[in-house]
């Protein structure tokens, strides 16, 4: 079956408003840049907007989904750090914003949890702070543990090295990060690749997203790969 589409704007173009999405990526590593600017452009062209959205962190300013932030599109978001974006901190202030901060281990198992069909599990983490309240609280072995729920998203757009035509994915090092996870825990599943072959041409033992997690592929036009934040030392 193939699964490319001509474009990001093309993949992201039935993606209702008020739909809860997955964005992987960590920092700016490994985010699926050209579907979120496509998104973007979406709601320019038709208004999209009221999202929720699940991803570790929102970009930047003027970068990856600082865009989104910007142009007024996410209603609530669920993430684990959000110190590189002011206009963030602004709109939660504001009550703008729903924000709901995860220690960063348990969004990722969250997230596993929702591919993996588990709708729930106990972790440690968080315990006796603002993460426990309003939350089931058991013993183990004379440890106390939080019941934390799964998360499941209506599309997840994730950022790949490597695929084929058939949606067999393969990541870069540390651009792998959160994107497998999310692969698997929504209902569609839009992979954008820097690179786009014919199915057979990756090595079946190095594939990590079969296809089946994935029903959409686009090759990204462009990939900036920027980091968040550089410092350098002054010369001697």
């Amino acid at each position: 079956m193939n699964k490319v589409f001509a474009s990001a704007e093309a993949a992201v173009a039935d993606i209702p408003s008020g739909a809860t999405i997955m964005l992987g990526g960590f920092g700016l590593c490994g985010i699926p840049e050209n579907l979120i600017a496509a998104l973007v452009a979406e709601h320019a062209r038709r208004g999209l907007g009221s999202l929720h959205t699940v991803s570790n962190n929102m970009g930047v300013d003027g970068f990856g989904m600082g865009l989104m932030l910007e142009a007024g599109m996410i209603a609530s978001h669920t993430g684990s750090y959000v110190g590189e974006n002011k206009l963030l901190e602004e709109k939660v202030l504001k009550g703008e914003l729903d924000l709901r901060l995860t220690p960063q281990g348990t969004l990722a198992e969250r997230i596993r949890a929702g591919g993996a069909g588990i709708p729930a599990f106990y972790t440690p983490a968080g315990v006796g702070t603002i993460v426990a309240e309003g939350k089931e609280t058991r013993e183990f072995e004379g440890k106390a543990y939080l019941l934390e729920r799964w998360l499941r998203a209506d599309y997840a757009l994730i950022k790949a090295w490597k695929g084929d035509r058939t949606g067999n994915l393969i990541y870069r090092r540390t651009a792998r990060n959160f994107n497998p996870m999310m692969a698997a825990a929504a209902r569609i599943t839009v992979a954008e690749v820097e690179e786009l072959v014919e199915p057979g041409e990756i090595d079946p033992d190095r594939i990590v997203t079969p296809g089946v997690y994935v029903q959409r592929i686009v090759l990204g036009e462009k990939h900036q790969k920027r980091i968040e934040r550089r410092t350098v030392r002054k010369s001697a």
